[in-house]
């Protein structure tokens, strides 16, 4: 039930304090929240539907990632409210009701980590912690107006997180200062020693995914080259179609472009095909997760997650073969095209958070455009810093290269990771 002050951000309020109260610890005096997917000792990971929480045991310990920060010195301030079964990018959970969008309230505020995102957007903590599947931390990021970062795919421990799908499922976290940002990133990803920031080696502009944007193209690339002039100089800068890049450097992704991909409106074909590739995947792997599940106890799940549950539940084994390869292959293709320390812009979303309630069909085109675009990162791996951008604030490029700039020094760590 949503109060005057918490935004409706919040499952459960609890206090876990620090396990040292040094003030010398890197998140001393910091708050933070944690996604209603994560074991908390004493609590139940509800994974955002009622009849999860009340069909599953309580947990007997808390997610390493937890811990972490916790051994850092921050404090829990509770758990907050997700998407059904991290099964969303919308932000919208018709059990417990939608979190309001702290920058914009008549829009949503973007899944499936939405109350983790508007916890931190509203100041009601310093941090929060969320999970991001084929968006769940980059959408919310951009719809709240704050800073959201998905590491690389298998970089943080997903111990103690309910899966969603194994071959995309990464733990990320959310902060209004890049400088938190960064903070965060020492304790979850930490470096075995300090090491010194790094200069993109080049910076890359996607120009065919700017197209895809409700933001005028002609508008965005030059704050892009401005803030590229300003830190780097202009020797860095490059321009890509990325697309066309794709198709012919991921061939497995040929099976895919056969079919409907290439007649939708709004998409890039390879991009599209991309998208396709890894919803099959990621509807076989939740199947095989919570299929036993779903079927057992029939739970009550809200429109729209209703519909992509029953899909997933009916999906066979064809092409999952496939879908590996592709992962493997755009990899591949993505660390050939950065190189060491590249960076690749593109936006994060197709443009402004949907407005509440609004139709099904015009959402299923703004999912399609979106997830052409976040299936990028999803698919190959690689880490994305999803930089504060709502309605029609044009900071995306500029800021994204200042959260480069703080998180850099540890990019130059052990880790393998590009920025995106």
């Amino acid at each position: 039930m949503e109060t005057a002050s918490d935004y409706g951000a919040f499952m459960e309020k609890f206090i876990l304090p620090p396990t040292s109260s040094s003030p010398d610890l890197p998140l001393s005096s910091l708050t933070f929240a944690v996604k209603d997917i994560f074991d908390v000792k004493g609590y139940v990971a509800g994974f955002g539907n009622p009849d999860w929480l009340r069909t599953h045991e309580i947990a007997t310990s808390t997610a390493p990632t937890v811990l972490a920060i916790l051994s850092a010195g921050a404090t829990c301030v509770g758990k907050t409210v997700m998407d059904e079964m991290a099964y969303s990018i919308n932000g919208e959970n018709i059990h417990y009701g939608t979190p309001r969008n702290p920058c914009a309230e008549d829009r949503v505020p973007g899944g499936s980590s939405s109350g983790s995102a508007v916890a931190v957007g509203a100041n009601l903590v310093d941090f929060s912690l969320g999970t991001d599947t084929g968006g769940s931390v980059r959408v919310p990021a951009s719809y709240c107006g704050i800073f959201g970062f998905r590491p690389s795919h298998g970089a943080i421990s997903k111990s103690g997180v309910v899966p969603m799908a194994q071959s995309f499922d990464t733990v990320g976290w959310f902060a209004r200062d890049p400088k938190i940002l960064s903070r965060v990133g020492h304790v979850l990803l930490p470096s075995p020693q300090q090491a010194a920031p790094v200069r993109p080696t080049q910076i890359i502009i996607a120009e065919d995914c700017f197209q895809l944007s409700s933001i005028p193209y002609d508008v965005v690339p030059q704050i892009v080259i401005k803030a590229i002039q300003k830190l780097y100089g202009v020797d860095v800068l490059r321009h890509e179609i990325l697309g066309e890049y794709v198709k012919a450097k991921v061939q497995s992704l040929k099976s895919f472009m056969i079919e409907e991909n290439t007649d939708q409106v709004y998409n890039i074909p390879s991009l599209a095909a991309l998208s396709s590739a890894m919803r099959l995947l990621q509807r076989y792997e939740f199947k095989n997760n919570h299929g036993e599940w779903i079927n057992a106890v029939k739970p009550d799940i809200g429109p729209g997650i209703s519909e992509r549950v029953s899909d997933a539940l009916t999906t066979k084994g064809e092409g999952i073969d496939i879908c590996h390869s592709i992962i493997k292959e755009l990899h591949e293709a993505l660390t050939s095209l950065l190189g060491d320390f590249g960076v690749l812009m593109i936006p994060t979303v197709p443009g402004p958070p949907p407005k509440l309630q609004t139709n099904s069909s015009e959402l299923e085109i703004f999912r399609a455009r979106a997830f052409s675009l976040l299936s990028v990162v999803g698919v190959s791996g690689f880490c994305q810093v999803a930089p504060e951008c709502v309605c029609e604030k044009l900071k995306t490029p500029i800021s994204s290269l200042f959260v480069y700039d703080f998180l850099s020094q540890y990019f130059a760590g052990k880790h393998s990771t590009r920025v995106v």
